[in-house]
Order: C-alpha cells, then sequence, then structure tokens
C-alpha cells in the first residue's frame, strides 16, 4: 500500500507514505509470506500469513521477522506538519498490540491499528540519517518468537480504521477486537511507600478461573468485581514490575517501576553529583564544574561538543542542588554548590551584563539563546535559597540580555516569566519588572500571532517549541489577567497533548514523543525514540497550569503522571541516564536501553521536586 488517504479529509493526507511501502515483509529464509487487504466500510483489514516451507522446524527471535508500517511521522516543517503528519502512538502488548495515530494539528479524521490476530512483541525503525533529528523513521512490528513445523503457518490481522482523538481511539479498540483488554493504574511510576494498584478490564465475559496474573514468574493476587480484575499490591523494593497478563488465553503486560521515596532519590542523585559528577582540578578552568559521568567506565568526562560541554543543559544539576537545599540543609553539599556557583560566576556567566556563555573560558563561539532562561532560573533558586538582592538582580540581567539579543522571536525552554515577575515585585524592583513585563509581553503577543506556524529551532518541529509556547501564554494570563493570552493558551495546548500516549508502561505513559536526544545527548549516539526524555516534563508543567485554571482534576492527574515518566531516568544508587532508547533496533543497531551517560537529565527531577515543594 502505498497511499492511504482518509475520506472525507479536506487535506489530503497521506498516512502511510515513508520510505519503504507500507505492508513490505522482512523474513527470515525458508518462511513465505501471503498478504491479503481488504476495504470494508472504510476501514482496511489486513492479514499477514507465514508459512514454513522448508523441511525442518523454523525457530524465530524477535527482530527476525518485521512487517512495515510506515506511519507518516517526520517533521518537515511545522505548517505540513499541522495537516499532513502525524505521531504514532504505539503499544506492543502481544495479543492487545495497537497504534494511535494523531495528525499532529489535531484535525479529525484520524487513524488507528489495532490487531485483531497474532501477537507482536516489539517495534524497530528504520530512519534517513540525513534529516537528522526530522525524520523518525519508518516503524517495522515484531512478531513475538515463534516455532514452526514444516508446513506450518501463523497469521498477523489488523484493521486500520478512523477516529476523532484519543477519547473516540479507545472507545474503538475493543469494537474492533472484541479480545481487547484495558489496562490502567493509579500511577506508572510509584514510591515505596506507596501502593501499586492495576485495573485489568477485559472486553469480554470471564470467570476468575480464567485469570492468571504473573510477575518474576510468581502468580500474583487478583480480585474481580462486577467485570473489573484489580490488583493491589505494597512493593517490596525499586525496581521494575512486570505483571504478565492472561485472561481467557488472551495474553498482554503492563510496566510498573518503583523507585525510593521520592526525597530518598533525590537526596542520592545530589550525593552523586557532589561525589561523582563535580570536577576537581586546581589547574584547570574546569574546576568546580559538574559535568558528564559515564556509569559505564566509571569517571567523570568533558568535551568541547556542544552536548558534552561545560554548560547549556547541564546547569540543570546546579538548579536540582539548589532546590534540593532549600528542603534540606546539608552543609556538605552546599559547599559542593558553592564551589559550583565560583565555577558559573568564573567561567559562564558575566554578572554585571547577565550574557550567558556557551562553554568554560567564556566560550561564546556558539551563540545559544536556549542557555540564558536557565541560568536565570538558577539564580532565581539560589535566590530563594538565601535570599540575597544581588542574585534576584543577576536574574534579572539574564532575562534582558536574552531579549536584548533577540529573544522575542525564539520559543526558548523554561523561561520563568511568572517566577521572576512575581519575584521581581514582590522585592519592590518596580521598574525592572515593568521592564521585564514589557519584554515578556512582546513575546507572548509574537507567540500568540505565530499559532501554529511554529519557527524551526534546534529540530524543525518539536514538542519542546509548543510546550514553551503554551507555558508562556499561560503564566502570561496568570501575571495579567488577560483573557487573550489565556484563548492563545488553550490552542497551544490542544496542539501540545498530541506529542503524548497512554500505553500501560512507565517508559511511555503520558510521556512525551521525542526521538534524537539519545544521539545528541549519549555515548551510543544512536537516535530513536527516547521513552523517557525529561523535557517531556514541560507538558506536565503545562497540564499542571491548566489544572490551576480550570480546576481539572483531569489535568491534576496528568501533570503528575507526566512528572513521573520521566523518573526512570535515575537510579536508587545516585547514578542517572540522559535518554531511554525504546526501539528494539533502529537502523539495525540494539535498542532497549538506558544510555551510560549521567549527562544533562536532572531537570527532570528537578521539575519533580519543584511541582512538589
Amino acid at each position: 500500500m502505498k497511499s492511504l488517504i482518509l475520506e472525507n479529509d479536506k487535506y489530503q493526507m497521506n498516512w502511510v507514505e515513508g520510505t519503504v511501502e507500507w505492508g513490505t515483509v522482512r523474513v527470515p529464509k525458508g518462511i513465505e509470506v501471503a498478504v491479503q487487504s481488504e476495504k470494508v466500510d472504510g476501514d482496511i483489514y489486513e492479514t499477514y500469513t507465514f508459512t514454513n516451507v522448508t523441511a525442518h522446524d523454523i525457530f524465530t527471535s524477535l527482530k527476525d521477522i518485521g512487517i512495515y508500517t510506515t506511519f507518516n511521522d517526520d517533521y518537515k516543517d511545522s505548517e505540513t506538519c499541522m495537516t499532513n503528519r502525524c505521531h504514532a502512538h504505539i503499544w506492543c502488548g502481544e495479543e492487545i498490540t495497537y497504534v494511535m495515530a494523531l495528525r499532529m494539528g489535531g484535525d479529525a479524521p484520524h487513524l488507528g491499528m489495532v490487531v485483531t490476530e497474532g501477537s507482536i512483541g516489539g517495534y524497530s525503525v528504520e530512519r534517513d540519517f540525513a534529516k537528522m533529528s526530522n525524520d523518525r523513521g519508518d516503524f517495522l512490528l515484531h512478531p513475538v518468537p515463534i516455532t514452526l513445523t514444516p508446513g506450518e503457518s501463523f497469521q498477523i490481522s489488523w484493521v486500520l480504521f478512523t477516529h476523532n482523538g484519543k477519547e473516540d481511539f479507545y472507545r474503538q479498540l475493543p469494537v474492533y477486537n472484541p479480545k481487547y483488554i484495558r489496562v490502567s493504574a493509579n500511577q506508572f511510576t510509584v514510591f515505596a511507600d506507596e501502593q501499586i494498584s492495576l485495573e485489568i478490564e477485559p472486553a469480554f465475559v470471564f470467570h476468575p478461573n480464567d485469570v492468571e496474573i504473573m510477575k518474576g514468574g510468581m502468580a500474583v493476587d487478583f480480585s474481580c468485581d462486577n467485570g473489573l480484575i484489580k490488583v493491589n499490591e505494597t512493593p517490596v523494593e525499586p525496581g521494575e514490575y512486570c505483571y504478565q497478563i492472561c485472561v481467557k488465553g488472551v495474553k498482554t503486560h503492563c510496566n510498573i517501576l518503583v523507585q525510593p521515596t521520592m526525597m530518598e532519590l533525590i537526596k542520592a542523585r545530589c550525593y552523586y553529583l557532589a561525589e561523582k559528577q563535580q570536577y576537581h582540578n586546581s589547574l584547570s578552568r574546569l574546576d568546580g564544574a559538574y559535568l558528564i559521568y559515564d556509569t559505564e567506565e566509571g569517571h567523570i568526562y568533558y568535551e568541547s561538543k556542544n552536548d558534552y560541554n561545560g554548560g547549556r543543559e547541564r546547569v540543570g544539576m546546579g538548579i536540582l542542588m539548589t532546590k534540593y537545599l532549600q528542603q534540606k540543609e546539608d552543609v556538605y553539599l552546599e559547599e559542593s554548590l558553592k564551589k559550583y556557583i565560583t565555577y558559573v560566576e568564573r567561567e559562564l556567566l558575566e554578572k554585571e551584563t547577565g550574557r550567558v556563555f556557551n562553554d568554560y573560558q567564556r566560550d561564546d563561539s556558539y551563540k545559544r539563546l536556549y542557555n540564558y532562561p536557565w541560568m536565570s532560573l538558577f539564580y532565581l533558586e539560589q535566590y530563594t535559597l538565601w535570599g540575597k538582592q544581588d542574585m534576584l538582580e543577576c536574574a534579572y540581567r539574564i532575562m534582558k540580555s536574552f531579549y536584548e539579543q533577540g529573544g522575542a522571536h525564539f520559543y526558548a525552554i523554561e523561561i520563568p516569566l511568572e517566577r521572576i515577575c512575581c519575584e521581581l515585585e514582590r522585592a519592590g524592583m518596580e521598574e525592572e519588572y515593568q521592564e521585564l513585563l514589557t519584554y515578556f509581553r512582546t513575546h507572548c503577543d509574537f507567540v500568540a500571532e505565530t499559532g501554529t506556524n511554529y519557527p524551526a529551532h534546534e529540530v524543525n518541529y518539536e514538542q519542546s517549541i509548543v510546550a514553551p509556547a503554551t507555558n508562556l501564554l499561560l503564566q502570561m494570563y496568570k501575571v495579567t489577567g488577560e483573557k487573550k493570552y489565556l484563548e492563545a493558551g488553550k490552542k497551544q495546548m490542544a496542539v501540545l497533548e498530541l506529542f503524548n500516549g497512554t500505553q500501560p508502561d512507565y517508559h511511555m505513559y503520558e510521556v512525551a514523543l521525542r526521538h534524537w536526544d539519545g544521539y545528541w545527548f549519549g555515548k551510543k549516539r544512536l537516535y530513536g525514540d527516547t521513552y523517557p526524555h525529561y523535557w517531556s516534563d514541560l507538558t506536565a508543567h503545562a497540564y499542571r497550569e491548566c489544572a490551576e485554571l480550570f480546576g481539572s482534576e483531569e489535568y491534576v492527574y496528568k501533570a503528575e503522571a507526566a512528572y513521573r515518566g520521566v523518573l526512570s531516568m535515575f537510579r536508587a544508587d545516585g547514578s542517572a541516564a540522559c535518554a531511554y532508547v525504546y526501539p528494539v533496533t533502529v537502523n539495525g543497531v540494539e535498542g532497549g536501553y538506558y544510555d551510560v551517560y549521567a549527562n544533562d537529565q536532572d531537570w527532570g527531577l528537578y521539575f519533580y521536586l519543584r511541582s512538589h515543594s
């Protein structure tokens, strides 16, 4: 199938455009494939029959068979993305496998796919590396490993259907697949002092004797109530809890992550930063810097290449440390932080002008506006910790410098609009407050007028362009009370939410689609879906703003889920990973791993602590 244009689609989008044709199959030698495709009432039913044509048994591994499902998911430019590209939210849950494809601009009709026969164990991607961060790639679905005797066959069947959005998609799944099983949880990431609570809802009639739930090879207790299967457990220790679910022979699973208590996790991480990721060498100008740590080889690491250097996103380590010290006094960690601040003010920041440099030695050979709001936030957190006026003044000068360099047309990440306005006003710095408010107004007016025709940044179009737009506008409404900013923010929010899926896995649940961070920040330098990456929390901020503005319990839950969704990047011993590359393979290279670089991920832990302070 080379083209699929949905009925009544005014944009005439091709939903299955890829480098390889949809339905192309990759199989081991000795297996032949027959493909049937039929259109019924606008839906497309496809069946792939795999037959062993040899005289010997064939045993497959997960990667051996792949079916190309080329959902049209890439970032050409924002205008094209709004109407003619989709976010493909993939869940490979054995017999409960589906893809929720959402047009990036939100206009229905959208495309859905659900497996109706057979079992899918994972997916891989094949990318066009020439497009760098802007191509998510062609998807391959992998049937679970199987054994075929001579002449034996098995089938994978699915149906492609239209839907009107997330709620309608999930409503239709049991219509097309009567064997559908819905799996939900109180949270897919929980802390050690919390309960694991699962609800499993088959779309079919069953008896308790038809149910088997396993975890780590052991049976799990459950109860049945009015068509619901419930699991409630107290976690024994941190780690992944994979629940294998079988109801009336239908198999699927969900993944829960258990972390230590919040403050235990954050304390361990801060000590790890101080003990392993702070550089101590009085002969070097990097002395005091928080740098990358290679958890595989066990050493600190620096490279002048942008995403491995001594500045930029890595200021998040200092911000986390500062935030933690607002909660807990700790002389050792405070000395570490002070040494880092000495490094920052010597190498990365000109306090008198607010100029922020890209790397140590005040190297600004690469101009980067993203660095400014982060440094301003760092000084705002210091101001909260120590209450010194010059820290607030420094935060102000940094943001002023940002705007003097053209920031009003730039969708910078994590601009502390509301925070700095409130602090300046509370401190009686009326002139500085009004000056920044004027800059913020100009910026927000530009964002509102631009709408969804987003300018390209380091990626042509991405979640961390839409999220800053949303958060800026909602914060501006809270500061000014002007409804035009609220209305503009709502329009951004509708587009932002489309990046997030709700697959029953702590890697993916309310985690925004991103697919390049493992390459730019990791040691293995591999592109591919990063479930999770910490900038997913920018969407959590927007959820939280909406929860406050609209009194919405739904957004309260979604914000908490999104904040928790990035916590798998941190371990109980304080070590961390900059990204999890999720696919089985990316262009044939093994995926499914946490990168060994502890690099820039501490923003995720900071955001969680900030949201609960």
